[in-house]
């Protein structure tokens, strides 16, 4: 997992598998990222060969954390494996889905 800040926004990439051996730790490093300046969230999905629900957990308790503080989490380019698990749980509806 690779994490990148760029102005107000923090860059969360190379997510090979987002499940639960490492969902908790995703969503602790991520909420240890924000800084004051941070309004958005990019969770790039482009990689992400498995996501289940301790990975939508991490992504839905990180949206919270953001949405508390005025701001969201987009998912980036996610592979049809993970978009077909946003539309099945009818997360796209929750979070701002962007394909580049």
């Amino acid at each position: 997992m690779k994490l990148q800040h760029y102005a107000n926004t923090l860059q969360v990439s190379e997510l090979i598998e987002l499940n639960g051996t490492n969902a908790a730790a995703f969503r602790d490093a991520a909420r240890a990222a924000l800084t004051d300046a941070t309004t958005t969230v990019d969770v790039d999905l482009s990689h992400t060969r498995f996501l289940d629900s301790s990975g939508l957990g991490a992504l839905i308790a990180l949206q919270k954390t953001l949405a508390a503080r005025r701001g969201n989490v987009r998912i980036l380019n996610p592979t049809a494996t993970a978009q077909q698990i946003l539309e099945l749980t009818r997360l796209y509806r929750v979070f701002e889905i962007v394909k580049t």
